[in-house]
């Protein structure tokens, strides 16, 4: 087979913002190889990303829940995938689990980083150097190169494409169209209380907003539940608040619609950055030198103190004043700024 068909499978990661991260891998295997053609083995969750990924040709799901082993399951899938012949695997996850599906798919050229008991399952196995490759990106994108040492620079952006189904959830919550700017909000953080910037913060932006004559759409999954309801409640309920309304697919489209996005280091940061919109990206115990919104529409605020990053779920410390001296002013003009 010539290099212009060629196949790959990659085994992608588990996390919303690290899936909307490979994209920029997709990209640049494309780059080197126009007519290449991208299988993507991944949770069935992360379906709605792979098909807003034009680079992607088949999301192929794996019915596992997150950290479960599945080794049997896995075999049994790889093996279904023989018969596509992939010349290259390239495995994202560094776990030993992860690289059972192309093994068994026996794909050609096998490349990951050298992870937990992996030996013979890959054949091209490279060092993790994480001075070299400080974001996670830069760290995804090295397994692609083929021949060549030197990352692209710039490094390619991912780009989500929007569908339909927004026009369907507002009709659903009987909720008008947008007929000017819209305040997206992501005030969640899956990882813990140490990522989450304070919800009264957020509900002091959101009216903010709201006097302007903005709509305010509050994003995130179930487990934010509370978090927009309290902002909510501290708006006098004038926010479109989804969480645990929309699914993945719903929550895409609709931010598609916002004008600007507010949000803590989170899945949903990626997905604004990756819908092209000006994101405002407030840090607190994590490193935005390891996991930026890739997007040059994007500002990050943080404030830097001596004791973050610290990576932690909890403040260590007690005090949480890496984000609760983030003011709302801050935030505000952070957000002027890229309007």
């Amino acid at each position: 087979m010539n290099d212009q068909a060629k196949k790959y499978l990659i085994v992608g990661p588990a996390w919303v913002g690290d899936m909307v991260m490979a994209q920029s891998m997709f990209k640049l295997i494309m780059q080197q190889t126009p007519a290449a053609i991208i299988d993507v083995v991944a949770p069935a969750w992360t379906e709605p990303l792979l098909q807003r990924m034009p680079e992607v040709h088949e999301a192929i799901p794996v019915a596992l829940g997150h950290g479960q082993l599945g080794l049997s399951q896995r075999w049994r899938l790889g093996k279904s995938l023989r018969h596509r012949h992939y010349d290259h695997a390239i495995v994202l996850p560094r776990s030993l689990k992860s690289a059972i599906v192309p093994f068994a798919a026996k794909a050609g050229q096998r490349t990951g980083y050298l992870g937990e008991l992996r030996w013979g399952l890959l054949n091209d196995i490279r060092p993790l150097d994480k001075i070299r490759l400080p974001r996670t990106v830069d760290r995804f994108n090295f397994l692609a190169l083929q021949g060549s040492t030197t990352l692209p620079a710039p490094t390619p952006q991912p780009r989500l494409q929007s569908g339909t189904t927004a026009a369907d959830v507002l009709c659903h919550l009987s909720w008008q169209q947008p007929d000017g700017p819209v305040l997206g909000l992501c005030p969640g953080a899956e990882y813990g209380p140490a990522k989450r910037w304070p919800a009264r913060y957020f509900a002091e932006l959101a009216r903010d907003r709201l006097e302007q004559g903005w709509q305010v759409w509050l994003f995130g999954s179930e487990k934010d539940k509370a978090i927009t309801g309290e902002i909510q409640q501290l708006c006098n309920n004038r926010c479109l608040d989804l969480a645990g309304v929309t699914k993945l697919a719903e929550a895409i489209d609709m931010m598609s619609l916002t004008h600007a996005v507010v949000t803590n280091d989170s899945g949903l940061m990626h997905v604004a950055a990756a819908l092209d919109k000006p994101v405002v990206a407030i840090y607190g115990s994590s490193d935005p030198g390891f996991t930026p919104p890739l997007s040059d529409r994007a500002r990050i605020v943080r404030l830097g103190l001596g004791c973050s990053p610290c990576f932690k779920r909890e403040c260590p410390l007690g005090h949480l004043r890496c984000l609760n001296d983030i003011k709302p002013e801050q935030v505000i003009t952070a957000l002027e700024s890229q309007l």
